[in-house]
């Protein structure tokens, strides 16, 4: 409507603007029209909806229009505004007669409010006693709810109890389930000792107990009946037994019970088995097994196929009873940690149920017979044979066996004890067998074989060493240990041979003393060598044969220098020589001779006693150097022979030509005086060659003797060669 009378105001401008058109300057007032006209702002929200009104109205713009536009504007205010009147004049009557109504509401309440007191007073009692009933009922019900619920869970049916307790009742799903309902209900017992009345709670837990130890009798009966039933020689434990183990767990001296007859039961069928593979003699015995006294013939097989036996039944006994210990282990620890709880007396309460040693003790007792028969048979075998050899090789096969049954029954087992016995048995018996040859060989080891080779007690010594380490390197000894382990079976297996090897050496000369000592030896080294464990002794063996081979060494040197003449030369000169070196010292080095030699090359005076020694005379050197020009042709071959029964020939060359290298620097060491005397000779020569008479004839007397290189021409180059 503000826009409406906006409008109208804009018209009724619009008219007085042309009511001045009388004015004489209209030019003027059109323009201001115009410009305000155009000045006025079409953006403007009211004006566009009085524009929007009028459009509405559908008016024709005409001046009667135009002029009675605020007129009619007004008009249509005023029949609005008195429309609305109407309107609320309607609405005041409604709201009259609704004031009514919610009068008389209001009474008809308050009457109703009236009523409701006086009835509340009149069944105030009875209300009061009936809540009073209500709770009472309410109680009751929970009491006998409570009742009914301690019924159930403390009180044992007659049926119930007697499938706990008659022998004559099966032990089947519904005994397990009655006996777990009456261990929890001799738990929850506890707390009913810890309220104010604890008369039922003792009489409760006395039945209970009463009942619980004739339902474990009856179970102990049962499973021993089963047991007596059971297939012995196929023990495997049905899921019932076992259930009904686990469950008597909880009793530690009727689980051990019956532990123990199953043990004593299971110990007799083995030990019968034992003796029914032994022999044969089993009824039903399957015809296919061969009795083991009458096919196996051979001491070794023997025993090897009693311990095959006895591992077979103990892994058989092992996986029958797997289940129930170690499958089912910690079931039975916790029944017997329940166990130990009710019976404190039956066992040390620091004790802990281990399932695999339990299975381990088990089955140890079960082959506690067959463990006495295996030691009767093992021990009459050892003691009956005199081999050393096989006594070593039983010894060795206990000891595997011993090993593979650390790992079935632990170390505390009595079968273990029994093997580490027989195992120490065969070992003693081998070293008194050991023993007893070497006493056998004393009237042999007199004197060594003409070719000086490895006596025959040696060979033999040797070929059940072999066998001995063959059957040891088989064995399951750690790797760290085998040198070790295997040394004291080495002492007695070798040492006593070549000690009387040893003595019989000493009896003879050199060089068969050392060629007998290192044929002996190097056939012990040889066998030793095929095995690693024998390593410390194999170098052992080289010392000994080298400081042999040294006295080879200078045997041979010897005999170069004695054949060849040059013996003589070489000791007269080391006399002359200021050096206080040894002829038969081992090698020298090169610059330590040279040195020495130029020491004595210094002195011409000693230089000049040379020509006069015996062994330089003209005859005796010639004759030295004819013997040596017969002795080069053959040389090595004369040497070789020497160490002919040496039966390494490549050793016996390496000897020689150690030996043939140190000949050659004494004949350089020869050669160097000699070419030394000459020279010193020479000098003394030229100074004296003015003077006349008998000094020159005499001097001409010594030069008569000739030149020492003259007399001795071989050289060293030549001797080298020739004895390369």
């Amino acid at each position: 409507m503000n826009m409406i009378g906006d409008s109208v105001e804009l018209g009724a401008k619009y008219d007085e603007k042309l009511a001045a058109s009388s004015q004489p300057l209209r030019s003027n007032v059109l323009s201001n029209k115009v410009t305000s006209v155009l000045s006025t702002s079409y953006a403007d929200g009211d004006i566009r909806e009085a524009l929007r009104i009028l459009d509405g109205k559908r008016l024709q713009n005409t001046a009667d229009t135009r002029r009675n536009l605020r007129l009619d504007a007004q008009k249509d205010v005023i029949k609005c505004n008195g429309d609305i009147i109407n309107d609320f004049g309607k609405v005041a009557e409604q709201l009259e007669r609704i004031g009514s109504t919610i009068a008389s509401l209001n009474k008809c309440c308050e009457d109703m409010r009236r009523h409701v007191a006086a009835s509340h007073q009149e069944t105030a009692p009875v209300m009061a006693e009936g809540n009073t009933l209500l709770t009472q009922k309410h109680e009751l019900e929970t009491k006998d709810k409570v009742l009914g619920a301690f019924k159930q869970h403390f009180i044992i049916s007659e049926d119930e109890m007697m499938a706990l307790t008659s022998m004559m009742q099966p032990v089947d799903e519904q005994f397990f389930t009655t006996l777990t309902r009456l261990k929890r209900i001799h738990k929850d017992c506890r707390i009913l000792l810890g309220s104010e009345n604890q008369q039922l709670g003792l009489e409760l837990m006395d039945q209970s107990s009463r009942s619980l130890n004739g339902a474990f009798q009856k179970l102990y009966r049962w499973i021993q009946k089963e047991f007596k039933s059971l297939d012995l020689e196929n023990p495997q434990i049905s899921s019932s037994i076992r259930r009904a183990l686990r469950v008597l767990a909880e009793r530690p001296t009727l689980f051990q019970s019956c532990l123990d007859f199953f043990a004593n039961a299971r110990e007799q069928i083995l030990s019968n088995s034992f003796y029914s593979a032994l022999n044969g003699s089993a009824q039903g015995e399957d015809l296919m097994t061969k009795p083991i006294d009458i096919f196996a013939h051979d001491p070794l097989r023997y025993v090897g196929d009693m311990l095959a036996w006895t591992h077979s039944a103990t892994v058989s006994e092992r996986e029958a009873l797997e289940v129930l210990f170690v499958t089912e282990g910690k079931e039975i620890a916790k029944g017997i940690q329940e166990g130990v709880e009710s019976e404190p007396w039956s066992k040390d309460s620091s004790d802990i149920f281990d399932g695999r040693k339990a299975l381990e003790q088990l089955v140890n007792r079960d082959l506690g017979g067959v463990a006495r028969a295996l030691r009767q048979r093992v021990d009459q075998i050892v003691k009956s044979h005199d081999e050393p050899v096989l006594a070593y090789k039983i010894s060795s096969l206990i000891s595997f066996y011993r090993v593979t049954f650390i790992r079935l029954l632990g170390q505390d087992s009595s079968v273990l004890v029994t093997l580490s016995a027989l195992e120490e048995s065969a070992l003693a018996q081998c070293r008194t067998a050991l023993q007893d040859q070497v006493k056998s060989i004393q009237p042999e080891a007199t004197e060594p074989p003409p070719d000086l080779g490895p006596p025959d007690f040696l060979d033999q010594a040797l070929d059940q060493l072999k066998a001995i380490m063959k059957s040891y390197d088989s064995s399951l000894k750690p790797a760290s240990s085998r040198e070790a382990d295997f040394a004291p079976i080495l002492h007695e297996a070798l040492d006593p041979f070549l000690d009387a090897c040893t003595k019989m050496a000493n009896a003879l000369k050199e060089p068969s003393n050392s060629i007998f000592t290192i044929n002996c030896l190097a056939a012990s080294k040889i066998t030793l060598a095929a095995y690693e464990f024998t390593r410390q002794r194999i170098t052992q063996l080289e010392d000994t044969i080298e400081t042999h081979a040294s006295k080879l060494v200078d045997y041979q040197h010897a005999f170069f220098l004695q054949t060849s003449g040059l013996d003589p030369l070489v000791t007269a000169l080391s006399k002359i020589s200021s050096t206080e070196k040894k002829q038969k010292q081992e090698k020298q080095e090169d610059e330590d001779k040279d040195e020495e030699k130029e020491d004595a090359i210094k002195d011409p005076q000693k230089l000049k006693q040379i020509p006069h020694l015996p062994a330089f005379h003209p005859s005796s050197l010639q004759a030295i150097s004819q013997t040596l020009d017969d002795f080069l042709p053959t040389a090595l071959m004369d040497a070789m022979e020497n160490l002919a029964q040496l039966k390494n020939s490549r050793l016996a060359a390496e000897l020689t030509e150690e030996a043939a290298d140190r000949y050659v620097e004494n004949f350089v060491f020869v050669e160097s005086w000699l070419v030394a005397v000459d020279e010193v000779l020479a000098r003394d020569g030229e100074d004296d060659g003015e003077e006349g008479g008998e000094g020159g004839e005499e001097e001409e007397g010594e030069d008569g003797m000739g030149r020492l290189r003259s007399l001795f021409p071989r050289t060293s180059g030549e001797i080298r060669v020739l004895l390369s």
